[in-house]
């Protein structure tokens, strides 16, 4: 096995998208995002298991990592189009919090770059919220973090896709080998015994 196969580019893509996973999960989990922390740990075990179909040769839990993946961009999507208010969705709903908690995104409070705590204090003052106001010098607004985030996963996952395709084909190849003496059982049955 070559260290640049199909089958080690794609354990090379579990693994990344296993840690971008975490690391996304480590942030939902700051923001108390409850739907993006249940499918990113689903999407964490479904990682594992196509990382395991891979490794130990299991053609049926990489056609599952597969089908999951194809799951995985359409919630990304979706999430895009929450945050950048596509479609008739907005960013200020409670749909990734289930309604259950008023928290945000927690990179709306902790954009890399912001500085709020210079603002003028008649500035507050004449405002209803301070959450109409966009942090001054931000260098990236959360809602462009994490639609970033959901671009890295659609693009991690495609590449795993096509890896993972490529993966159950050589395998389902090196399965349709007969393993019972390399006996070809169809010649057997038309009486070729050779």
């Amino acid at each position: 096995m070559g260290c640049c196969s199909g089958r080690c580019m794609l354990i090379f893509f579990c693994t990344l998208q296993l840690m971008t996973a975490l690391e996304r999960q480590a942030f939902d989990f700051l923001g108390y995002q409850w739907a993006p922390i249940m499918v990113n740990f689903l999407h964490i075990i479904m990682v594992i298991l196509g990382l395991f179909g891979t490794i130990q040769y299991r053609p049926r839990y990489v056609v599952l990592y597969l089908l999951w993946t194809l799951l995985w961009v359409a919630w990304n999507v979706f999430v895009s189009c929450l945050y950048l208010d596509l479609g008739g969705l907005s960013k200020e709903s409670d749909l990734l919090s289930l309604g259950v908690s008023s928290h945000r995104s927690w990179w709306k409070d902790n954009s890399p770059g912001c500085d709020d705590r210079d603002l003028p204090a008649t500035r507050w003052q004449s405002l209803e919220s301070p959450e109409l106001i966009s942090a001054l010098g931000c260098w990236l607004e959360y809602q462009y973090i994490e639609v970033l985030h959901c671009i890295v996963q659609i693009l991690i996952s495609f590449l795993g896709f096509a890896y993972a395709c490529y993966v159950v084909s050589i395998f389902t190849e090196e399965d349709s080998f007969n393993f019972i003496g390399g006996v070809n059982l169809t010649n057997k049955a038309r009486g070729d015994y050779k």
